[in-house]
């Protein structure tokens, strides 16, 4: 196939390679299969613990204490249908934003799918693809890719005809047409593209220390039952007592009370359920979340940059006026002659012309048939301006600021005022700038085009002299909610950083329109090569600088590095391919939907409507989730804390006193439902604005081991204290003991609810109520295994409750003093946005 005449494959040629599997098909889900869904959801070391003692119980025949079973299926079928579910929203949303290639066959451009590409297809790619296949260049339009996902280096690389280019690279300058000789799993696209749009669950702080707490309890879990069992035998005459009358039964079910109490029994799969769950009401929202533990880090987030073009401004460029600039460098109320727009109108017409450029030749479109000299806003009825034929080109780069061509066998060079003309100290030049800054300053985008009388300038050395011909004033729209979803940004205590790549007066202008610190602030614009490359410098300045311009994409990546090397949690939004290397540093990369392919490859969120105000409503999101996450694990963390202890007392007494567990398991589902599973639910509804603070592992043990530690010395002093063996006193003992902890395990709840409000009282009133009234209706005492308290054994657990309850207020206030504030985040009295 030669470059003369490139007519790409016929589709008899395709079907031919599509058979021998020849095929650009890897594996690009978005999503886990539902096998895979049911594998996480069943087979794991907890429900093969729970489903082992779930059987043991109902060998006994004791099936009212093997209702825990239930919980296991419940939530496991809750996990498997809320996982599918999101993974169907995944889905759909991924093919939405599936990436598509433009494919040369039977001599005609085709829009089709990466996934259809197979081996020798020719194909078109310009600036801002990303190269679907490893591919030989066949012919170029100055072409330029960013290979910064597959070598970390950002510098752009030129790529000439004859040379390859690799799938995962992005076009960042001109155009080519190429053929691939890899596809499928013989390319990069497997590991590059598909790896970074896979639906995973990656590690995070939440479900790293839910498995550091599983990993202790299954190590003792084993052990413990063993001895816990053998001390119930023991308790109830021995083995050869216990097989011949059948008590053996007892001894199982009250082993396995202990067992199951220790297991914080759902907690690993609330984890992901709620990740899941976030990740479902976002997808609602237009907001497609690649990686599900990005619902953590959102909750983290103290530090958000953004990138102007595309997320305050909505990317829609045009050119508000052509100002022609005399000898001396100052703007002149004369119309640009024809060559001059000839130019422009050739600069738009290159493959793979920016917006910018798009906007110049637009704006000379407009003005077909304006006549040379004419008075301004006069017009005649002259033919339309034709484009300059294009020798040489050199295409723009978001590095370099500028683009240059030879037009007519004229060099021209259009670019930044100030890149273009660095350096120079003579009058036409401070002129031009001075010009230049003055549009700048009210908001504009201001552009240079120059006569460059030595040729095309080399884009390896410095700028040769060239002369100012005019300044394109551009100007971009602002977003109309974006002054809105900032001002909610700032009452968050969310710093904002504007990070472009325009002029930064033209940045600070928009920033100081939007109100990015506050109404009436002005915000100046720094210019970011005055900045220092120093990481530690450079978060230093970033202090007094929250708006940067004329920002390289390298110092795009510094500036988030250096603010993480403070310790900050950084998002990162934008859409363009300069963008994509800084999302990718950042903690979580957020890529507007409209924004290039390889920027939404490896951000972990895209925004699919390309709103910058869903932002908020993403954000409270997170930290509802987080929120729940921390209160749900306090919860069940004291009632493993108390169960072992409870467990470890009662092997340790039998050595000396035979006595009994104070629970059966049918005592600890009341007690759970009462106190974790109905409140833990309800209280996760509320939205939460507090953002979320590392140390979540320790600040819940914190509070959870030695509340536990109190909750088990309260319910085994009332099981001992009204305990009567020889008058078959076990029920009313274990009676006692169940409300004791229902009652302390209610005022855990009243202490994290967080700000008061009706409904949450109402909720505590009804709990209680209902394990108040739960030994006297009949159903619930002959299911539960309940007796009916008498006065004194009301004012014994009354007694217990106020002093235990007193000393857990104690020490969640100690907690949460000793932590800043931070302990239980879900206690924050804020209430977040509902948009």
């Amino acid at each position: 196939m030669t470059t003369a005449t490139l007519v790409g494959l016929t589709e008899a040629e395709v079907a031919q390679r599509v058979a021998a599997g020849q095929v650009n098909r890897a594996d690009d889900a978005t999503s886990r299969s539902l096998a895979d869904i049911l594998r996480a959801n069943t087979l794991t070391l907890f429900n093969a613990m729970l489903g082992t003692a779930f059987v043991l119980v109902l060998l006994t025949g004791r099936w009212q204490d093997a209702l825990f079973g239930l919980v296991l299926v419940v939530n496991t079928l809750v996990g498997v249908v809320t996982e599918y579910r999101a993974k169907r929203t995944l889905d759909q949303l991924a093919v939405l934003d599936a990436p598509t290639a433009r494919a040369l066959r039977d001599g005609q451009v085709r829009e089709v799918a990466v996934g259809h590409v197979v081996l020798d297809d020719v194909l078109e790619i310009a600036a801002g693809d990303q190269v679907p296949v490893d591919a030989e260049v066949l012919q170029t339009r100055g072409l330029e890719l960013d290979e910064s996902l597959l070598t970390g280096e950002s510098r752009p690389v030129r790529r000439g005809t004859g040379e390859e280019v690799l799938s995962g690279s992005s076009v960042v300058a001109g155009a080519a047409t190429v053929r691939a000789v890899r596809v499928g799993a013989d390319s990069y696209a497997q590991k590059v593209t598909a790896a970074a749009k896979r639906y995973s669950l990656a590690s995070s702080e939440l479900q790293a220390g839910v498995r550091r707490v599983l990993r202790v309890v299954s190590w003792i879990i084993v052990p413990m039952a063993v001895l816990l069992g053998l001390s119930q035998l023991r308790a109830l005459g021995g083995w050869d007592a216990a097989l011949a009358n059948g008590t053996w039964r007892d001894a199982v079910v009250q082993s396995v009370a202990g067992v199951v109490g220790m297991i914080p029994d759902g907690l690993v799969l609330l984890v992901s359920l709620n990740f899941a769950l976030a990740a479902v009401l976002l997808a609602r929202r237009g907001v497609l979340v690649q990686e599900l533990p990005a619902v953590e880090v959102l909750a983290r987030v103290d530090v958000l940059c953004l990138d102007k073009t595309g997320t305050i401004t909505d990317g829609a460029v045009a050119c508000e006026a052509l100002l022609v600039l005399d000898a001396d460098g100052e703007p002149t109320s004369a119309q640009p002659d024809r060559r001059v727009l000839a130019v422009l109108a050739a600069i738009g017409a290159q493959p793979g012309a920016n917006a910018t450029a798009a906007a110049l030749a637009e704006h000379v479109r407009s003005r077909a048939g304006t006549a040379p000299g004419a008075a301004s806003g006069a017009s005649t009825t002259g033919s339309a301006i034709v484009p300059a034929a294009v020798g040489a080109s050199v295409p723009f780069s978001s590095a370099r600021k500028w683009s240059a061509l030879d037009a007519d066998g004229e060099a021209w060079v259009l670019g930044a005022p100030e890149v273009v003309l660095a350096g120079r100290e003579d009058a036409l030049a401070r002129a031009t700038l001075a010009a230049a800054r003055e549009r700048a300053g009210a908001g504009a985008r201001v552009v240079l085009l120059s006569r460059a009388p030595e040729g095309l300038p080399d884009v390896d050395e410095a700028m040769p002299a060239v002369v100012p011909a005019a300044l394109a004033v551009l100007a971009e729209r602002v977003r109309g909610d974006a002054s809105a979803t900032l001002g909610y940004f700032r009452e968050q205590d969310v710093a904002l950083h504007v990070i472009s790549g325009d002029n930064a007066d033209t940045v600070g202008a928009i920033a100081t329109k939007v109100e990015l610190l506050g109404p009436g602030v002005d915000v100046p614009g720094t210019d970011a090569r005055t900045l220092p490359d120093d990481v530690a410098a450079l978060g230093d300045a970033l202090q007094d600088a929250p708006v940067l311009g004329r920002v390289t994409p390298e110092q795009k990546v510094g500036i988030v590095e250096a603010l993480q090397a403070q310790g900050r949690t950084v998002a990162m939004t934008g859409d363009g391919v300069n963008d994509a290397l800084a999302i990718k540093t950042a903690d979580l990369g957020i890529a507007m939907g409209e924004g290039a392919r390889a920027t939404k490859a490896v951000s972990r969120i895209v925004l699919l409507d390309g709103r910058f105000a869903t932002l908020p409503g993403v954000l409270a999101q997170g930290r509802r989730v987080i929120a729940n996450m921390e209160r749900v694990a306090t919860f069940f963390l004291v009632k493993t804390a108390y169960s072992t202890v409870l467990a470890v007392v009662t092997v340790l007494a039998t050595l000396a006193v035979p006595i009994g567990y104070p629970f059966l398991p049918r005592h600890l589902t009341l007690v759970s439902a009462l106190t974790i599973g109905i409140p833990g639910f309800l209280l996760s509804l509320p939205p939460s604005q507090e953002r979320y603070v590392p140390g979540f592992l320790r600040r819940v043990l914190s509070f959870a081991l030695p509340a536990g530690l109190l909750v088990a010395v309260a319910a085994m002093g009332v099981y001992l204290a009204t305990r009567d063996p020889a008058h078959d006193g076990e029920t009313t003992a274990r009676t006692l003991a169940t409300l004791s902890a229902t009652g302390l395990g209610l005022v855990i709840v009243v202490a994290y609810q967080g700000r008061f409000a009706w409904w949450k009282a109402a909720m505590v009133a009804v709990l209680a109520a209902a394990g108040v009234g739960a030994p006297y209706v009949p159903l619930a005492r002959d299911f539960f295994l309940l007796e009916v308290p008498t006065a004194a054994d009301w004012l014994l657990v009354l007694a217990v409750v106020a002093v235990g309850g007193a000393l857990l207020v104690l020490l969640r206030r100690v907690v949460q003093a000793r932590d800043g504030g931070h302990a239980g985040r879900a206690g924050s009295p804020s209430v977040g946005p509902t948009t």
